[in-house]
């Protein structure tokens, strides 16, 4: 079998560390640019450190590489800055990458990975280009989308958006750590009378999804911009009771929301003091209660059934955690 040259940023990350365990496992040849090292050791040897705003950096790996396939995992996640510079990495890092990326000779296609802020929760967009971001990092990430788009014409390679929901797993960080850790203390309370779901998506069946693009991508998909999630939403209280459930814990309580959203104006207060990640806001406590689910079925058709349920990736979450506590 001959060997796929895979260049991935963003490896060090969450997604990325376990796409990059899984593609170890395969006859590839990869790097992984990251500004991080590698959360775990044996992917060490695959880095190359690199701040993708750092045009000639990146540029002289991409291009000293020759990869075959891009996966542009590499981003600003987090909903703390203050203005849109502050993302930067999500708008000047894309451009970087795609002028980079015009001198592969060999490059068969790249997946660009964005995000479901791009608008505002359980909005429900029309076309790919429909935006209603609420965050700058949203605000960036849309910028980004639009950066790829516009520079299709002179790519000469396939690519796709993909654009992932909430994914959760093992390497997860703020804020479903945390929320597996609010149910493992016994502190997770749920709005009462609230039915939640939600399109989310276990980090096993979204590197799954990522590897069967990588190994055959469809001819289909391209130039096309796709939610990237588990094809079955959750409901959030049956989530959360599994999870301890699984645990052998209390089961979550049910609160009144009133109740809640006391505590999420509260979380507001703390933020404008400074304090960067309070339990709860009245931003968090919106996404919570606010339904959000996409339509999957163009991936589903090509990736077909997911290889993990809800309970193995929640049995799989709670041994990590307990490894790494």
């Amino acid at each position: 079998m001959i060997k796929k040259r895979i260049l991935v940023t963003g490896g060090s990350g969450f997604i990325g560390t376990n796409l990059i365990e899984q593609l170890l496992e395969k006859n590839t040849e990869l790097i992984n640019i990251d500004i991080n090292p590698p959360k775990k050791k044996n992917h060490t040897a695959f880095w190359k450190e690199c701040d993708i705003r750092d045009f000639d950096t990146l540029d002289k790996l991409v291009n000293e590489f020759q990869p075959e396939i891009i996966v542009h995992l590499a981003a600003k996640t987090d909903l703390n800055g203050n203005t849109l510079s502050d993302y930067a990495a999500n708008t000047d890092g894309i451009e970087n990458l795609i002028h980079s990326s015009l001198n592969c000779k060999n490059l068969q296609f790249v997946i660009f990975t964005s995000t479901r802020l791009v608008n505002n929760i359980g909005y429900q967009p029309e076309t790919d280009d429909d935006y209603s971001p609420t965050t700058l990092y949203g605000e960036s990430k849309m910028l980004g989308e639009k950066m790829v788009r516009a520079s299709s014409k002179k790519m000469p390679y396939q690519w796709i958006i993909l654009r992932p929901t909430s994914i959760w797993g093992p390497w997860f960080g703020t804020p479903y750590n945390d929320f597996f850790m609010s149910i493992i203390h016994s502190l997770y309370i749920h709005p009462k009378s609230y039915k939640i779901r939600k399109s989310f998506g276990y980090v096993g069946n979204t590197v799954f999804e990522l590897n069967k693009l990588i190994n055959d991508f469809p001819p289909e998909l391209n130039q096309k911009t796709i939610y990237l999630c588990d094809f079955e939403p959750i409901d959030v209280f049956d989530w959360a009771k599994s999870i301890a459930t699984l645990q052998h814990v209390r089961p979550p309580m049910e609160i009144n929301i009133r109740f809640l959203k006391f505590i999420a104006k509260c979380g507001d207060f703390l933020k404008k003091l400074g304090y960067k990640e309070p339990p709860l806001t009245s931003f968090r406590l919106n996404n919570i209660i606010t339904n959000m689910i996409y339509d999957t079925r163009d991936l589903e058709a090509f990736c077909g059934p997911l290889p993990y349920s809800q309970q193995d990736g929640i049995r799989a979450t709670l041994d990590w955690i307990d490894r790494n506590k």
